[in-house]
């Protein structure tokens, strides 16, 4: 009997099917970056200092603003205010999805709009 992958290798050839391979430069990949997404709640806008300084170090944050959508829309809205000049300032982005949650996302991150 022969081993799998004397076997994958007659059925590859059967086939004609040739495998390719590109060799990929590594050093652009920093083995120690991770890109760290976080889904977070804003329950009133004292939340929001904590939103802001996360954003600043890099987290792409999935916000759910439900709560306080439904509780108080005035401090939503401040609090919207408040994020959004804060990715403006670090060049960052903010998108609505849907009427419950907001993307926010750092430098390091682009928003598609498709």
């Amino acid at each position: 009997m022969k081993p799998d992958k004397e076997i994958e290798n007659e059925k590859g050839s059967e086939s004609g099917a040739e495998e390719q391979w590109i060799e990929l430069d590594t050093s652009a990949f920093k083995e120690d970056s991770n890109i760290k997404v976080r889904i977070d709640t804003l329950k009133d806008f004292a939340d929001t200092d904590r939103i802001q300084h996360l954003v600043r170090e890099g987290t792409i944050i999935f916000l759910k603003i439900k709560k306080l959508r439904h509780q108080d829309l005035s401090e939503l809205k401040r609090s919207v205010d408040r994020l959004k000049k804060t990715c403006k300032a670090i060049d960052g982005d903010i998108i609505g999805v849907d009427e419950d949650f907001l993307l926010l996302a750092p430098n390091t991150a682009i928003i598609f709009r498709g």
